[in-house]
């Protein structure tokens, strides 16, 4: 049990103590990730003290613009959640000089942050943070996980300049950082600056995120397998053959509809999360940037790996800002037997665009 009087007498570091002591393992660090990363975990607080009292302070369902239901840019109904999470984050995020821009799964385009706009004289930062502010939304109003998804890359453009759209068009192996927030029955960051994936827990009687699964790996076992098998008959039969193996190994079927409580209890547990494409759209559901490519660098760190159908994740680079894909990720020795068997099967989804 956390007991908040002893944490410093048994060493627990806070994120913010953790972020700056991780600094030295990186030659010539400035220090500007580590605000970075300090300042995500202050609007995740935000977030989770209304996430915790959606049910109390009338937060929840649709949300309405002008007595309408209101969506985002892919059509999705936007709950009222998702909207106060996107403005929490793009407002703590624009307050951080080393922003220069944001894509949100609520926004149509890149959100420029203009330090010089401010009188601080810097013009644009040197980070893009690509964000899913609030995944499985529709999950609060029946009191189920929900998450934040974030990965951050390091601009291409010139630092006078608005980003562009193709410093954000990377691979997700050239992510600098990349991490998730649960709101669950506790609320954790989880996050990887590349050397390998730790965990903090919030203790909301002090206000802070501390250290409670350093260097988290994906157990040798494989226990669970989370997909949603109603459109399994549309995709592609290694998926169903898959499947079978996976329960003739003893292996127990775990589903939320949260991709992040999904995937963090995969990581716990040792698992496999899949959302394939299917014949009608292979490009599949997920979005690339904010929600596949953070979870696919964060299980490489774990030990995991993650696929695209036929290729590595970490490998592809997205063309458009709000790409969908198929997603496999999860236990390594899970996705190398899933690809085998996709690599045999005769009747194969057709690649997403770009792959």
């Amino acid at each position: 049990i956390f007991i908040p009087t002893l944490y410093a007498m048994i060493g627990v570091n806070t994120l913010q103590e953790f972020v700056v002591a991780r600094q030295a393992d990186f030659a010539g660090a400035t220090g500007d990730l580590s605000r970075l990363l300090t300042d995500i975990g202050t609007a995740a607080k935000m977030v989770n003290m209304h996430v915790n009292s959606a049910g109390l302070s009338g937060i929840l369902g649709v949300h309405k613009a002008q007595g309408n239901t209101s969506k985002n840019v892919q059509g999705e109904l936007q709950q009222k959640l998702d909207v106060y999470a996107d403005e929490t984050f793009t407002r703590v995020l624009k307050s951080c000089l080393k922003v220069g821009g944001i894509v949100s799964e609520e926004q149509p385009g890149i959100i420029h942050v203009d330090h010089s706009e401010r009188g601080e004289g810097r013009g644009y930062g040197k980070y893009m943070v690509c964000i899913d502010p609030l995944d499985g939304s529709s999950n609060v109003d029946v009191n189920i996980s929900v998450g934040t998804i974030f990965g951050i890359y390091r601009r291409k453009s010139p630092l006078i300049d608005p980003a562009s759209t193709s410093d954000f068009l990377q691979p997700a192996g050239a992510l600098v950082a990349a991490g998730y927030v649960l709101y669950g029955s506790s609320t954790m960051l989880v996050y990887s600056t590349g050397g390998g994936v730790n965990g903090f827990t919030f203790d909301p009687s002090i206000g802070e995120f501390f250290l409670s699964h350093p260097n988290m790996q994906f157990p040798e076992e494989e226990r669970v397998y989370s997909v949603n098998d109603a459109r399994i008959s549309n995709t592609d039969p290694a998926i169903s053959a898959f499947l079978s193996d996976c329960r003739d190994r003893g292996m127990t079927a775990r589903y939320t509809g949260a991709l992040v409580a999904d995937f963090h209890r995969n990581l716990i547990q040792g698992g496999i999360y899949l959302y394939p494409g299917s014949f009608d759209q292979p490009e599949g559901k997920l979005r690339m940037l904010y929600e596949a490519q953070p979870l696919a660098f964060l299980a490489k760190q774990a030990g995991g790996a993650t696929c695209c159908h036929h290729h590595d994740l970490l490998d592809i680079t997205p063309t458009s800002l709000h790409q969908r894909t198929p997603l496999f990720t999860g236990h390594a020795s899970s996705i190398a037997r899933l690809r085998s068997m996709m690599r045999a099967s005769a009747h194969p989804i057709p690649e997403p665009a770009g792959v």
